[in-house]
């Protein structure tokens, strides 16, 4: 055991190194290495305690002697300046007759950051060192930032798997071949549409002339028509709009919030003249064409998805029978009409 001799303020610096020393006035005579680090733009030696630390708890006087009543109760204490880092600390009042650790009538009083320590660590560049050998700061720290790391791993895991649910998702809803949205994502919205009661318009177009792409120029040059058409429906649709391929060369077209029949009209009119407009594999050019068969949430009393979309498809053979390449708006009087469409839409193929 060494015999080197230690004063009390040494003894104080090495077990209680945020400890202060106040004399009589309440006038800082001493300080430990800690403090020293927190309080290092602005020196603490010499200055008044209550002047550079402010008692939040208990309520006492601001003077020495109300600090002194203050002996062993818990104190809740916060920097005056700067960053005002709350503190909590315990204050041992000395005897006035100089028979103690400090100056007659003063006190000693030792502290700790308590729940700021994480940010008292940073803010004022504290180490190991800076805290007494007993203190499980240190340890606790070291588990925060063990706990910090594995929260993080856990929020990139969850990041990871996130975006691979929403790929998932994303490619369920997703038609292979165009890109397009498909039928699984349609009777998604339109249930949504429903249930939020939002008028919307419902397009059912059907490829004219596909089947004979098929047969003449084979598989891939109906695969191409199939991505160019879905390009070109994209080019002339709103972001918000939902276009999907529902069957080979079917596809549906459903426009949230839309009520007019002319505007409904216009789109129709448009991306029929742009779907006949050829596309060219391997030189050929590929010729196809677009009926269209629409209705509006509007024009029912009570909206029911699969009633939409009966009437829809009877729109569309209405378009098939006058020809092909127009588009028909569903009326209730197609309903008496629908035998014959379907026998002219029937006679007409090979589409």
């Amino acid at each position: 055991m060494s015999d080197e001799k230690y004063s009390s303020y040494d003894l104080l610096d090495l077990l209680c190194p945020m400890h202060a020393v106040l004399n009589g006035t309440g006038h800082v005579v001493h300080a430990g290495p800690t403090l020293h680090k927190v309080f290092d733009a602005k020196p603490l030696i010499g200055a008044r305690f209550l002047e550079r630390v402010e008692l939040r708890r208990p309520h006492v006087a601001d003077t020495m002697e109300g600090l002194r009543g203050c002996h062993g109760a818990r104190l809740h204490l916060r920097l005056r300046d700067g960053l005002r880092t709350g503190m909590k600390g315990v204050l041992i009042a000395l005897s006035k007759d100089g028979a103690s650790l400090g100056p007659p009538g003063g006190a000693i009083i030792n502290l700790s950051f308590g729940i700021s320590v994480v940010d008292a660590v940073r803010d004022f560049s504290l180490n190991a060192g800076d805290f007494p050998a007993t203190d499980l700061t240190i340890e606790m720290l070291y588990l925060i930032e063990a706990k910090s790391a594995a929260m993080e791993a856990s929020r990139k895991l969850n990041l990871r798997l996130q975006g691979a649910r929403i790929a998932a998702e994303e490619q369920a809803y997703t038609d292979t071949l165009t890109g397009l949205k498909n039928r699984r994502a349609m009777d998604h919205v339109l249930e949504r549409l429903m249930q939020t009661e939002q008028d919307f318009a419902l397009m059912h177009l059907d490829l004219d002339f596909f089947k004979q792409v098929n047969d003449t120029m084979g598989h891939a040059a109906g695969d191409q028509v199939l991505q160019d058409v879905a390009r070109r429906i994209l080019a002339e649709t709103r972001a918000d709009d939902l276009v999907a391929r529902t069957g080979g060369d079917e596809f549906v077209l459903i426009f949230a919030g839309l009520t007019g029949r002319e505007r409904l009209t216009e789109i129709a009119t448009r991306l029929i003249m742009r779907l006949e407009e050829p596309v060219l594999y391997n030189g050929q050019e590929c010729r196809v064409s677009g009926s269209i068969g629409a209705t509006l949430s509007c024009a029912y009393e009570a909206p029911d998805m699969a009633r939409m979309m009966a009437d829809s498809d009877l729109a569309l053979y209405a378009a098939k029978a006058r020809g092909r390449g127009c588009h028909v708006i569903y009326e209730p009087a197609l309903r008496d009409d629908a035998p014959r469409c379907a026998a002219s839409a029937r006679a007409l193929c090979p589409r």
